[in-house]
């Protein structure tokens, strides 16, 4: 990117009857930015998903704008309200609990409300989990797709990742830890071992990231009493130049092999398309693990 690029000035002030969306950390505090904290301190009110949560954070940075609640329950009837009192000259600067608004979070229907009625949105950009947890993911980062929470019914959560099977590009999911194992299952059915990570409590004290194919990450949380916090999951385009793990390897070899009575050409075949894999990678596979007669 060109260094000579004009700078707005950071100091230039909160505009009146603006909206701000403004993102916020996703765990640690001291993630705000500089332009966030100046925007937060100079507007008329903060429309916040949990007042209570986005309080402590404005505490720490001596911030005192009023706070006024604004989630998935009271959307429908804030945002008018809010598009109003913008329109009379008031300045909002929405946030969620984390990160960036309107992103698997509220904020969609007043920021398309305030576009409308000719309001004037500002971004003011920080943390995103989906980001954050591709550019540690070790998988391609050029192309991607997000799909936020997948949906909490097993049957339309396979429908959707049946619909993505062959997707090329990374895929990225939000997930709570309450069903992440259901999704971790689903996944693994419908796309295959494919590889991933799992981001867990990421910029927090317990951060942490399981990397490997969708089994292992399967089998490490399978093994745990109890998964807390929010879960952002990474996986694998279908590509199938790209080379398959050892570890997934011995998963397939393990599922397939023991009970193959199929010719290897025609068990190459079905693994192949399953896994992503090409079918000469499959049918040598095949060949150094059949057992003897």
């Amino acid at each position: 990117m060109p260094l000579n690029l004009p700078v707005a000035d950071a100091s230039q002030g909160v505009e009146k009857g603006a909206l701000y969306v403004v993102a916020t950390p996703i765990g640690n505090f001291e993630d705000i930015t500089l332009r966030a904290i100046g925007v937060l301190s100079g507007v008329d009110m903060v429309a916040a998903e949990d007042t209570r949560h986005t309080g402590r954070m404005l505490s720490k940075y001596n911030i005192s704008s009023p706070l006024i609640s604004y989630h998935d329950h009271n959307e429908a009837e804030r945002a008018p309200q809010f598009i109003q009192k913008l329109q009379d000259g008031v300045s909002i600067a929405l946030v969620s609990d984390a990160g960036t608004p309107s992103v698997s979070d509220p904020g969609y229907r007043l920021i398309c409300a305030a576009i409308q009625a000719g309001v004037k949105v500002i971004p003011v950009p920080g943390v995103s989990a989906a980001i954050a947890a591709l550019s540690v993911s070790g998988l391609p980062t050029d192309a991607f797709v997000f799909f936020g929470f997948p949906p909490k019914k097993q049957a339309r959560r396979t429908a959707l990742l049946k619909d993505i099977e062959n997707e090329p590009r990374t895929l990225i999911f939000y997930e709570s830890p309450k069903r992440v194992l259901s999704f971790l299952n689903d996944a693994l059915v419908v796309l295959g071992d494919r590889s991933g990570v799992l981001c867990r409590e990421m910029t927090k004290r317990y951060e942490e990231f399981i990397r490997g194919p969708i089994s292992k990450i399967l089998a490490d949380l399978s093994g745990r009493k109890e998964i807390k916090g929010e879960c952002t999951l990474v996986f694998s385009g279908k590509n199938k130049d790209n080379p398959i793990s050892t570890e997934s390897m011995e998963s397939i070899l393990t599922e397939y092999i023991p009970h193959m009575a199929e010719s290897p050409g025609e068990l190459a075949r079905k693994i192949a398309l399953k896994f992503g894999i090409s079918r000469k990678t499959a049918y040598q596979m095949i060949l150094s693990k059949k057992p003897e007669k």
